[in-house]
């Protein structure tokens, strides 16, 4: 499984810098990507990354930075949000640029009361995700009895998001638990008919009338490998008729994009994201 980064190189350093001027931010589902050059790898900068919890729901993600600043140079920080609300749900990340600085802001910090808290807040180091760990969080999500739904999941996968899955993997307590999505696989995973082993369609629904391809490609592309994707338009105004299909080779990576999607909002719209199933929707 990714652990979530990776390193391009560049010939030319104006490439590299136009790249993390235009890419750095860009939000793709609910990460945002963070964009820099690379540090050669050292002892001083490893598990530099802290966990906090207990942090004030109205505390911002610049307060927590300004917070933690006075500790050391801070490479990347981050609140975690409640994917319905968008209200702090009082935790958060925050990674030094060297594991020193994130010793002396777990002395300075931990079981300290930050202006406007009532209750002191916990700074730890976060836990890796080591591969084992992801292991047994995949392997939680596909146990499931082999019977099939004939609906679309929308009732089993908005129960919870990936990142109930990555607040697992780093050791953030969560109310999510397993049986929230039993039956997950189940989730009527159906080859496109009349194209066996070409990959697992995935039927996209509540696009806006403006959707185009690239919105489905950059949706799905972060989970795996897209080998196809088709907006559906009206044949007179050329407009989106609200739905689209997306094939993906990997059924785990399909299962993981439908799990994740379904239920995001996107603009103002809802979408409803699940395998295709043998009914036909006329384009």
């Amino acid at each position: 499984q990714s652990l979530g980064y990776g390193f391009v190189n560049y010939i030319d350093p104006k490439d590299a810098e136009k790249a993390i001027n235009t890419l750095n931010g860009l939000r793709l589902q609910t990460k945002t990507i963070k964009v820099s050059y690379a540090r050669p790898s050292s002892a001083s900068i490893r598990d530099a990354n802290l966990y906090v919890s207990g942090l004030p729901k109205t505390m911002t993600q610049k307060e927590l930075e300004q917070l933690f600043s006075q500790y050391g140079r801070i490479i990347t920080s981050r609140i975690l949000v409640d994917q319905v609300t968008g209200i702090s749900r009082g935790v958060g990340f925050i990674r030094f640029d060297k594991r020193i600085e994130a010793e002396e802001a777990i002395k300075g910090l931990n079981g300290q009361k930050p202006p406007g808290a009532t209750e002191p807040i916990t700074v730890k180091f976060a836990n890796n995700p080591s591969q084992k760990t992801n292991q047994a969080i995949l392997s939680q999500l596909y146990q499931s009895p082999n019977r099939r739904y004939p609906g679309p999941l929308a009732q089993q996968a908005q129960r919870f998001r990936l990142d109930n899955l990555l607040n697992m993997a780093y050791g953030v307590k969560s109310r999510f638990s397993p049986m929230t999505i039993d039956g997950m696989t189940s989730l009527a995973g159906i080859n496109i008919p009349g194209h066996p082993g070409t990959g697992w369609c995935i039927f996209v629904y509540n696009l806006a009338p403006d959707a185009d391809e690239s919105i489905l490609w950059q949706m799905f592309g972060p989970f795996g490998a897209v080998t196809n994707v088709k907006v559906i338009r009206d044949f007179n105004t050329n407009k989106c008729k609200g739905f689209g299909f997306v094939t993906m080779t990997n059924y785990d990576e399909a299962a993981m994009a439908i799990a994740s999607l379904n239920g995001y909002r996107l603009g103002d719209r809802v979408l409803q994201v699940s395998f295709k199933t043998n009914k036909t929707h006329k384009a």
